[in-house]
């Protein structure tokens, strides 16, 4: 996991929102957009772009966890 990617997670304040698997995923999806290592991809990105991966990450998540709910009851 990149520290780059927490630390940049950290200055947006979205840090204590996103799990060990979220930042991993994060990187991942910087790599494949940006073509680059995620600690130099990261740098590259803007602010919007940044925000708008963390938030489908993160909402990916939340779905995900809302069909595992489903599927139990």
């Amino acid at each position: 996991m990149s520290i780059v990617v927490k630390e940049r997670l950290r200055e947006s304040g979205l840090l204590h929102l996103t799990t060990h698997e979220d930042r991993v995923e994060i990187d991942r999806m910087i790599e494949e957009i940006t073509g680059m290592y995620c600690d130099e991809g990261v740098k590259v990105l803007s602010e919007s772009e940044f925000l708008e991966i963390v938030e489908s990450i993160i909402r990916r998540r939340k779905k995900k966890k809302a069909e595992r709910t489903v599927e139990v009851v």
